[in-house]
């Protein structure tokens, strides 16, 4: 093994006064894409195929501008489907009332604030990905941070759905906003509801500004390339030189005058690296709020201050999963994926998951720790009824998928089998729904044992729920088809070739 440290042997490299490392004999026979390395001292590739800088923008970009496979069709109806089939039930919901839910007497919170809090949770990851991993130069993430981004826009739309339906008088939402009026009717701002409002809507404008602002550089390469077909359109038929019209100018809008110019980068890179700085905080601050729907009550079982720490892992922890959930198949769907999102990356999103559901599994065992530490009987007989109440198929679905699932990536063939890690990240996301779940259903055994209430969904709580998936998946599904699925100018600052000391750079 070479004590030389990698980056004194990737700079000689670079320069040209080290050969460049033979992967094929360094790598694990049985495991490698090119990226899973044995020896240490070999820096592995971020990008694969001997790619030169133009074909990364051909493939990138011919996701977008060429015709989809033939799975997405019927994936995008499916899906467009189950949201029609939530939005009846919302309309149904106001139009009925609340009492087509589950909801009872003492459990006022049901699957809405459950959702809910499941959804703000799965959009953690995009900021964790682009905004802390960006601040810590982690150059692997280049190849999904623009997968991530997206994905927090939409879980935080479809997480906006439900605190407008879950107040029970829907037309009275706008109560939530600070809005003045005649009557001088203000919302309560001591309610830890209105500070999701003001955390979530921070979150989400942060978050899309982060996201936009990234790719416009790659919507002004698909603007120039758009325009470019057009000039040469001589062959098109009337309808597909109207569409190219409609692409191009739609492009040119989005791409708000980008020219590609020293000056446009400069206050790009300034831009960037300032809401990343921004956007991290919030990562610890937006769940840290929504945990206070839970912790600032007297409620026992939530009345304790671990649940904000406790929260953001969990947040990060289905966020990562729901990323491989949807990078998995894609990877495996568009051609060429492959070279840019490799094994090692998914390997290291599986080494977080490793560490954020471990955390997870202490804050249970915590939980307890706190229950008996405190001395009430209250709180230590919550617990109890949690574990082994009626509600006990839950928490042991919850600890089995949350605990005991990551835990089979300390082996190095999970973590580097893709079909297994798709299984597992659709398990972690199943078990942090259920941890949701539990939470909510400590309110079915209150203080008094005459006022017990067990509360079970009705199938209007389950379609809204399945609605919002569908929702999510329908903008998933737009974004791959119009929109550049990873960050070309990113993606090509990884690469040897855009080093200007590298041999190959000024041939690119």
């Amino acid at each position: 093994m070479s004590t030389v440290h990698p980056d004194e042997l990737t700079s000689k490299r670079l320069a040209g006064q080290e050969p460049e490392p033979q992967l094929g004999a360094e790598m694990h026979g049985a495991l490698g894409d090119g990226t899973l390395v044995v020896d240490p001292a070999v820096r592995p590739p971020l990008v694969l195929g001997n790619r030169d800088l133009h074909s990364v923008t051909e493939t990138i970009c011919g996701w977008a501008e060429n015709k989809p496979g033939k799975w997405w069709t019927p994936a995008f109806l499916t899906a467009n489907g189950l949201a029609a089939v939530g939005t009846l039930m919302i309309l149904y919901l106001i139009t009925t009332g609340v009492g087509v839910w589950g909801l009872n007497n003492p459990v006022g919170w049901g699957w809405a604030i459950v959702n809910f809090v499941w959804w703000v949770g799965i959009g953690h990851a995009g900021t964790l990905i682009s905004a802390i991993l960006c601040i810590f130069k982690q150059k692997w993430r280049t190849s999904i941070n623009r997968f991530a981004e997206a994905m927090t826009i939409f879980a935080v739309i479809c997480a906006g759905m439900f605190p407008g339906i879950h107040v029970g008088r829907v037309w009275f939402a706008w109560f939530m906003f600070p809005i003045p009026n005649s009557n001088a009717i203000w919302p309560n701002f001591r309610s830890p509801l209105l500070w999701d409002v003001f955390a979530v809507g921070t979150y989400f404008t942060v978050s899309l500004l982060f996201w936009y602002m990234g790719m416009i550089p790659d919507i002004a390469t698909l603007r120039d390339r758009a325009f470019k077909r057009l000039h040469a359109s001589s062959g098109m038929g009337k309808v597909q030189v109207a569409i190219g019209k409609v692409r191009a100018y739609a492009y040119g809008a989005l791409a708000m005058g980008w020219r590609f110019n020293f000056r446009a980068w400069q206050n790009y890179e300034k831009s960037y690296i300032l809401l990343a700085g921004i956007a991290t905080p919030l990562v610890l601050s937006v769940h840290s709020v929504v945990s206070f729907d839970f912790a600032v009550s007297i409620i026992p079982g939530w009345h304790t201050t671990i649940f904000p720490p406790y929260f953001v892992a969990g947040a990060i922890f289905s966020g990562f999963a729901m990323v491989l959930t949807l990078l998995i198949p894609a990877r495996e769907l568009y051609p060429g994926m492959k070279d840019f999102v490799t094994q090692r990356t998914l390997e290291n999103m599986c080494k977080i998951i490793t560490v954020t559901g471990s955390m997870v599994g202490f804050a249970y065992g915590m939980e307890f720790f706190i229950a008996w530490y405190s001395a009430s009987s209250y709180e230590q007989q919550a617990f109890i009824i949690r574990a082994m109440g009626p509600y006990w198929w839950a928490y042991f679905i919850m600890i089995t998928c949350n605990v005991i699932s990551p835990q089979v990536f300390w082996f190095k063939w999970a973590r580097t089998t893709p079909w297994f890690i798709f299984i597992v990240s659709i398990v972690v996301n199943i078990g942090m729904w259920f941890e949701r779940f539990v939470i909510v259903t400590t309110l079915s055994a209150d203080f008094l044992p005459s006022s017990w209430g067990y509360y079970s969904p009705t199938y209007v709580d389950v379609l809204t729920f399945v609605g919002s998936l569908g929702v999510f998946m329908t903008f998933f599904l737009l974004f791959c088809r119009f929109l550049p699925m990873l960050a070309i100018s990113e993606v090509k600052n990884v690469m040897p070739a855009a080093d200007p000391h590298h041999p190959a750079g000024g041939a690119h």
